[in-house]
């Protein structure tokens, strides 16, 4: 499993809408991209996925914009990944199978497997626990 940029893009953002939610405030999609270096009409495309996945809300009118629907901590990193990538579907395999193949297939499907249990044991408030942690391990010194 590879971190694409759309799947960083979006635990960016989805990180920023779970920062905000003690606000109960919706962000725009230009507010996040002024905290994080995502292009606005690639994000737009990210927040459709995500919305169609059931991760975000939107609200319309001169003080929408996106909330989580629901807690930062319900949410887990497999989530987010199934919602824009969608469910990792088993290769299906030949009719002319070998060995070699088998042998293979069987430690992918072990490498998918452990990938999934660990995605599914974050969430996106331990994302956000974890930039805070770094945040406070590596103040800013100014000269």
């Amino acid at each position: 499993m590879e971190l694409s940029s759309k799947l960083e893009y979006a635990l960016l953002a989805l990180i920023e809408l779970a920062s905000n939610t003690t606000k109960k405030v919706p962000l725009t999609l230009s507010e996040i991209t002024t905290k994080q270096p995502i292009p606005e009409r690639y994000l737009e495309q990210v927040f459709t996925s995500l919305r169609r996945g059931g991760l975000v809300q939107s609200h319309r009118g001169s003080k929408g914009g996106y909330v989580l629907s629901r807690e930062p901590w319900e949410i887990t990193v497999l989530e987010v990944v199934i919602s824009l990538e969608g469910e990792q579907k088993e290769k299906k395999r030949s009719d002319y199978c070998t060995l070699e193949k088998e042998a293979i297939y069987k430690v992918w499907q072990q490498a998918n497997s452990a990938s999934e249990k660990i995605l599914s044991r974050y969430t996106l408030q331990d994302l956000c626990q974890m930039r805070d942690e770094r945040k406070h391990n590596n103040p800013m010194y100014y000269i």
